[in-house]
């Protein structure tokens, strides 16, 4: 099959305590009247959440479907003997609130946590004033010193903590705690992955007016306490973020480009202005997946100041 637009997938809308609705303000998004989201999950191959195709000639379809039954029209030859599902996921995140301060596993230690590894990227898109995030430890903070801490709620102190602005990046490696703080919108990219493990979550109760769970034990064994004072990416940088998962670039767009080579497909991610692609306008908030077949595949700007981030399978 040779595909002749873009494809546009139907946001999975996920309500959590910390969401508010800046997804609607910001971006336009729908969402369910008086829910608190949280995360929109914008492509994802899971068994418990399928995105779907919203139009052309695929509509209906999953991503899943698309993954096993059109891999060389809309993935191209590159992925043939890749096993398993899609493997990335994509989410806008509404950080109201802060998250828990969590930590995914390493892929050396997942298995007998029977979770999945976790390595993930953060891009901000909207920050408050003040708004910041933690992301690993403070320099010469050691693991007796987070458990005793932990144990007077104030393990806070001990997390390296910066502060956010538009246009800032992190990258989140599995066995790196960490926590959005509130006021932030991010884009994360991920591996396909669900598994968190909260080790605090600042004495706070869930939506059913219960404590969350938290599971501190998990968390000790997955933390990396050599893991100190990690810096953001460089925007300007390209790649913006590499890692064995993913490939990622930050792209202002101040004439035509191509957004992957010939026969092989992109993830495009629209942070500013607009970008046009065979025939197709895309705005901020808006993802889009250029496949492989697709031969007009050239990103043109279609507003000033437009920015994109472009996604890869590494």
């Amino acid at each position: 099959m040779k595909l002749t637009a873009p494809i546009v997938f139907e946001p999975l809308y996920m309500e959590r305590v910390w969401g508010g609705r800046k997804l609607e303000t910001l971006f336009g998004k729908t969402l369910p009247s008086g829910a608190i989201i949280g995360e929109a999950w914008e492509l994802v191959d899971r068994e418990e959440a399928q995105s779907v195709v919203h139009t052309g000639a695929l509509r209906g379809k999953t991503l899943n479907e698309l993954w096993t039954e059109y891999r060389e029209s809309v993935f191209g030859n590159r992925y043939a003997n890749t096993t398993g599902r899609f493997p990335l996921l994509f989410k806008l995140l509404d950080a109201a609130e802060k998250l828990s301060v969590q930590v995914h596993p390493p892929a050396a230690v997942a298995p007998e946590l029977k979770g999945e590894p976790k390595t993930e990227m953060w891009y901000v898109l909207a920050a408050e004033p003040g708004a910041d995030l933690f992301a690993g430890l403070k320099q010469g903070t050691s693991r007796e010193q987070f458990e005793r801490a932990l144990q007077t709620g104030h393990c806070d102190a001990l997390l390296h903590r910066i502060e956010t602005q538009a246009g800032d990046c992190i990258f989140i490696p599995s066995g790196r705690v960490h926590a959005i703080g509130g006021g932030n919108v991010i884009v994360e990219v991920q591996q396909n992955s669900d598994t968190t493990y909260r080790v605090f979550d600042w004495n706070r109760t869930g939506l059913d007016g219960k404590p969350r769970a938290l599971h501190v034990q998990e968390s000790l064994r997955s933390i990396d306490f050599d893991d100190y004072e990690p810096q953001l990416q460089n925007p300007a940088g390209t790649p913006l973020v590499q890692c064995a998962y993913f490939e990622i670039d930050r792209w202002n767009l101040d004439q035509p480009r191509e957004a992957a080579p010939a026969g092989d497909f992109a993830v495009l991610t629209c942070i500013s202005g607009k970008v046009s692609c065979a025939g197709s306008i895309f705005g901020p908030g808006e993802f889009f997946l250029v496949p492989a077949s697709l031969e007009e595949r050239l990103l043109t700007p279609a507003a000033p100041g437009t920015t994109v981030l472009r996604t890869r399978i590494a």
